[in-house]
């Protein structure tokens, strides 16, 4: 299972670069393409998986005005 997100900046919010740190932590990594970064889920993971790393996504960009779309994918 692989995670795909895509993050839309806002000129007033933080720098690409300090969210994309903080997305590392989460391990994503970055990839070229439609997406920026994916994650690769343990061939033990679960969509309630997927949904729990959703919120710990959005805990970690709350405040830095951004957008982000996920796309999970078996």
């Amino acid at each position: 299972m692989k995670t795909f997100l895509k993050v839309i900046f806002n000129s007033e919010g933080t720098k690409p670069s300090e969210i994309v740190d903080r997305l590392r932590s989460l391990g994503f990594s970055l990839i070229k393409g439609e997406q920026d970064m994916v994650y690769n889920w343990p061939d033990s993971a679960t969509a309630e998986d997927a949904i729990w790393f959703a919120d710990k996504i959005q805990a970690t960009l709350q405040g830095f005005k951004v957008y982000f779309e996920l796309e999970t994918v078996d």
